[in-house]
């Protein structure tokens, strides 16, 4: 006897001449946090009330409209939650709070109690419409699930008839396990269900149709919507919502392909917070439409806030690899990518990317602009021994605006690369600053400035005489040169010098750094001696001081490179 495989692909969806898949999405859809319920729920410790005013409070911030806020008959706790919502006037005029129950009698009138002068809501009914469920959980027939639907959509009306409520009060119902569930009998409980509702406004009434475990690849998700959607008779009076986990990691893809396919709502949770592998990331969908030009309407330009408020209520971190707000995911560690990065961000270089591309952010290997998601460029790069000179520069000049010339990027890139490779790991920032001062700017060596002075020989300072009192291999000399500047005259003196290895000035940069009374010059000088070239910095409040740094760093460091050549 031939036995049945362990799993099996799923039947596709049969539809003919499938829309959805040439659609783009144009606009947003309508945002449902569930963050206070379905992602509550599932926390190792959930979270007590100040918690969950306060994460409200957020989501009110971010933008969201309607937030699922609890499951009032399931504890004391949640129904308090709502109670203390409209109490205390917590909820802004323009959002609509939702609140879940089972279709079952005395659970609905506690619930609708919950809601008692609510300003406007909605009520959330779900029942499993799977045959799994209904088969091996209900003991009920295809046709007993119906009648459960049914019979529980008008406890819901006859509830809050009784106390009180109209049109302030919308309704949802949850076929649970909708993808698990016949294609077709979904599609005939959902017509029950809104026939024993009645006539309703578009934004009233709510079929919310759950991947509540994932297990179709997300095009068939879609195809369902699809189909769902040609054949259900009241689309024109009914908001069709999206609720998808995670089991398969498609959550995201599965959302954004049903919404092509004519859903127009999406319930879903901060970070993807949610029963086993989680819900759908709403807010990874939300940015992926803002990196498509999409107006959202949420606002997530401060996440580490947010990261940070909810790592606090949920007790768990959010991956450092984590889209958009992972603490990795705008850092590159590839010398590669850091180099692409840097040039990318040059100015000249996403000016002429702007025009090329016809959009004003196209940089390499970064999607989105860090900035928009409060993050900040000194993060972009991070260095350790994969890393490369143009990322190990990138930090150089955006953190502490040094600025060497080309030619010195990849003698800073291998000296600080032989760094990380004898510590093992990565290097801060700072590090890689004190490893350019170490080894460019403070080096120390037989040749030692003892005193410097300069004569203008003509009126207008275009000749120059410097005097000099130097260290040489522990020998004093003084000597006197001659330049149309002071650093040709400096160099001119030097020459002189019998200790001192034949060489010209090769190439010589200055920078400033700060401003007002802090600012510093930074010089940069390349020397030229027969065998190679060789490079050095000076600081300086005063510019000349900081370029006879800079040459008296290039001859201590020609020292000692040139003897172990």
């Amino acid at each position: 006897m031939k036995k049945n495989p362990k799993y099996r692909y799923p039947e596709p969806i049969k539809i003919e001449n499938r829309q959805w898949p040439d659609r783009i999405i144009t606009k947003a859809p309508i945002w449902t946090s569930v963050d206070l319920r379905d992602g509550n729920q599932a926390l190792p410790v959930p979270m007590n009330p100040e918690c969950k005013i306060s994460y409200f409070k957020m989501l009110c911030d971010i933008g969201f409209k309607e937030i699922e806020v609890s499951f009032p008959s399931a504890s004391q706790d949640d129904f308090d939650l709502v109670r203390r919502l409209i109490e205390e006037n917590l909820i802004p005029d323009d959002v609509r709070i939702s609140v879940l129950t089972q279709a079952r009698e005395h659970l609905i009138d506690r619930t609708v109690e919950s809601l008692k002068g609510v300003k406007k809501a909605v009520l959330h009914m779900y029942l499993a419409t799977s045959d799994l469920h209904g088969q091996f959980v209900f003991n009920r027939s295809r046709d007993e699930v119906k009648a459960l639907a049914v019979e529980g959509t008008k406890m819901v009306r006859k509830a809050l008839e009784k106390y009180g409520f109209g049109d302030e009060i919308g309704y949802e119902f949850s076929p649970e396990e909708f993808t698990d569930t016949d294609p077709d009998f979904a599609i005939e409980v959902c017509k029950a269900v809104k026939e024993a509702w009645g006539p309703s406004r578009k934004g009233d009434f709510i079929l919310n149709l759950p991947a509540t475990v994932e297990r179709r690849p997300p095009y068939q998700y879609a195809d369902m919507i699809e189909n769902f959607c040609r054949k259900y008779p009241y689309l024109d009076e009914t908001i069709i919502s999206l609720h998808a986990h995670n089991d398969q990691g498609c959550a995201v893809a599965a959302t954004e392909m049903a919404l092509l396919a004519g859903a127009d709502r999406v319930e879903g949770t901060l970070f993807g917070h949610g029963e086993r592998t989680g819900n759908l990331d709403i807010l990874v969908l939300a940015m992926n439409l803002e990196s498509r030009g999409i107006d959202t309407g949420l606002d997530f330009s401060n996440i580490p806030e947010i990261v940070e408020l909810v790592e606090n209520a949920s007790g768990i971190d959010v991956h450092p690899r984590h889209p958009y707000a992972g603490q990795l995911v705008f850092t590159a560690f590839s010398g590669s990518h850091q180099d692409a990065i840097r040039k990318g961000m040059e100015g000249q270089v996403r000016d002429k990317a702007a025009v090329f591309f016809n959009q004003d952010w196209r940089v390499p290997y970064l999607h989105i602009d860090p900035a928009d998601v409060g993050r900040k460029y000194e993060k972009l790069i991070r260095i350790n021994s994969q890393s490369g000179k143009g990322g190990i520069v990138f930090v150089l000049e955006n953190d502490f605006n040094i600025t060497p010339p080309r030619e010195m990027h990849p003698e800073i890139g291998k000296i600080v690369q032989k760094v990380t490779e004898t510590k093992g790991g990565e290097i801060s920032t700072e590090e890689i600053r004190n490893v350019f001062f170490q080894e460019f700017v403070n080096v120390t060596g037989p040749f030692v400035m003892h005193k410097y002075s300069r004569i203008d020989l003509d009126e207008n300072g275009t000749k120059i005489e410097a005097q000099l009192k130097i260290e040489a291999f522990g020998k004093t000399y003084e000597l006197t040169g001659c330049g149309n500047g002071p650093i040709s005259a400096v160099v001119d003196a030097m020459k002189k010098c019998p200790e001192v290895p034949v060489f010209e000035l090769h190439d010589y940069l200055e920078k400033s750094r700060g401003s007002g009374a802090d600012a510093t010059a930074l010089a940069f000088m390349g020397l030229k001696f027969p065998e190679r070239v060789i490079y050095a910095a000076g600081e300086h409040s005063n510019i000349n001081r900081a370029a006879i740094g800079a040459l008296f760093s290039a001859l201590n460091r020609a020292e000692r490179i040139l003897k172990q050549a």
